[in-house]
């Protein structure tokens, strides 16, 4: 990545209007509106198939223990990895986004993505493996926050609905369709292949990206503060790896929780140092952000809409094959008409909310997964697969009610100097919420499932039990999730001032361009 602090010059493209010159609103005489789409339909396709990574691997760890010879503990750290470097490395990208331009940074977030991706297809063992899920994370790590600060710096208020809606496909549908994915593949091909099929589509990304990708914002010179990294690294770091040992085979206090009481005080450390290095605009994540109701608000709520995804997707496969006894494929086919409805539903949401703001969409979408949550709580050995089916189906319409409005909101709340912080904070909060909800989900299952065997419970009706205990504790969080939804609203217009500034940065007036649609 080369240092973009100081200013560059760069050609403008064939027929671009003079140097210092502004568009009249709605003009594209010089491809602006035209190159704004590219790079986010680029940063849509990349993204999407950097973040179905971080799910690809649960339906995988029985072949590879086999495989490789390995432990299931040793197997399940390439999930575990996976997330760690993920809420390591995404509370940088703040910094990172205000300091680099947007093409090194897609090009280096790219390059790591499909060189962990060949590593880990070509990998002779477990080790090298694991080191190739480390640097595959990395990358995708700075895709999300990329993409997301890039939507609010180029599309308009007016029309960003529609194009959250797309980013919303990006965020809910690839981890959800991830397991199914691996499922489909391991049942006739190696695991080497999850990685070899998306090398192609990796490396395709970055070839046209570093071809046609142009900067869209413009760095500042701003420090880094070298504390704040490492005591962010062992708050959300050590969150993340206390979080996903809850409930497993590392529930030691050693394994979950010292991670746990190491993370809360580093992250307390993080916070208060924040606080003092963003008066004078050094903060490696500006805690400003929070001062948007809109936008606090809106985090509570994607807060327990991910615990609730996670949770799920995470339950739902134990269920049906330990009480239904179903095979993984079939599995993972139940799990796939949900992802991909959510994935359908997502740019007509984005549509609702330009029309008709966040209300409307997110207090329906809160009822309804509060709903099935409630409705999973009673589900048995006797539970049709059917039910499972459509109450997954409809968990997900009500999840894609749900996030369109609140990225949107969200973050239109925020000043447009505090975007990349704000997508920053967003990414951060998605993998510190899924590792809780996982671990919660999880811890509650197995604790109850334990106590029902010790009680002298079958098997199945232990794990069942078990089950709905944690499906019940979900239910319990979403009724917070729906007292939430009353109180997002759609954030107020910008200032002339703050205008005049997101059409610098994004190189001309974006108005009336739909982008990213």
């Amino acid at each position: 990545m080369t240092d973009s602090s100081v200013p560059t010059t760069e050609l403008p493209p064939p027929g671009a209007a003079p140097a210092g010159t502004r568009e009249q609103p709605g003009a594209d005489v010089d491809g602006t509106g035209r190159r704004n789409r590219l790079v986010i339909n680029l940063l849509l396709v990349a993204t999407f198939v950097v973040i179905l990574n971080e799910t690809i691997m649960g339906v995988a760890i029985p072949h590879l223990v086999v495989d490789l010879g390995i432990t299931e503990v040793a197997a399940q750290w390439l999930s575990t990895a996976f997330m760690l470097t993920m809420a390591v490395v995404i509370p940088i990208t703040g910094f990172l986004l205000q300091r680099f331009n947007t093409r090194p940074i897609f090009i280096t977030a790219m390059s790591l993505f499909s060189a962990g991706t060949l590593i880990a297809a070509l990998a002779p063992g477990f080790e090298v493996l694991l080191a190739a899920r480390v640097v595959q994370a990395s990358g995708t790590a700075i895709m999300m926050p990329l993409l997301m600060t890039t939507v609010m710096t180029l599309v308009p208020p007016a029309t960003r609905g529609r194009t959250m809606g797309n980013i919303s496909i990006v965020i809910s549908v690839a981890p959800a369709i991830g397991p199914t994915i691996s499922g489909i593949i391991l049942s006739t091909l190696s695991w080497r292949f999850m990685f070899i099929l998306v090398l192609p589509i990796a490396i395709g990304a970055l070839i046209l990206g570093a071809v046609r990708v142009r900067n869209v914002t413009e760095p500042r010179a701003v420090p880094i503060d070298v504390f704040s990294i490492i005591l962010s690294a062992f708050g959300f770091g050590g969150l993340v790896y206390g979080l996903s040992n809850i409930g497993g085979a590392s529930a030691t206090f050693m394994g979950s929780w010292l991670p746990l009481i190491v993370g809360v005080v580093a992250l307390a450390a993080f916070v208060l140092r924040q606080l003092v290095l963003q008066r004078t605009d050094r903060a490696l994540l500006d805690l400003r952000t929070f001062k948007a109701r809109p936008f606090t608000v809106a985090i509570l709520l994607m807060a327990v809409s991910m615990m609730a995804l996670f949770g799920t997707i995470i339950v739902l496969p134990f269920f049906m094959q330990n009480v239904l006894k179903l095979d993984a494929l079939t599995t993972g086919l139940l799990l796939l008409p949900g992802g991909l409805v959510m994935g359908a539903l997502a740019p007509f949401v984005g549509r609702l909310y330009d029309r008709y703001g966040p209300t409307v969409l997110l207090v329906p979408g809160s009822i309804i997964v509060s709903g099935v949550l409630w409705g999973l709580t009673m589900v048995n050995e006797n539970t049709s697969m059917w039910w499972v089916l459509v109450a997954h189906v409809t968990l997900s319409i009500g999840l894609a009610l749900m996030f369109t409005p609140l990225f949107t909101a969200g973050l239109g709340a925020l000043k447009p100097r505090l975007y990349s912080h704000g997508s920053a904070i967003v990414g951060t909060v998605q993998q510190l919420a899924g590792a809780s909800g996982t671990a919660l989900f999880i811890a509650v299952m197995s604790g109850v499932t334990l106590s029902h065997v010790a009680q002298g419970a079958s098997e199945v009706s232990a794990s069942a039990a078990g089950i709905q205990a944690a499906f019940l504790c979900g239910a319990i969080i979403s009724l917070f999730g729906v007292v939430a939804a009353f109180f997002v609203r759609r954030p107020a217009a910008l200032s002339p001032e703050e205008q005049r500034v997101l059409d610098e940065e994004a190189g001309g007036s974006t108005e009336g361009v739909p982008i990213g649609h």
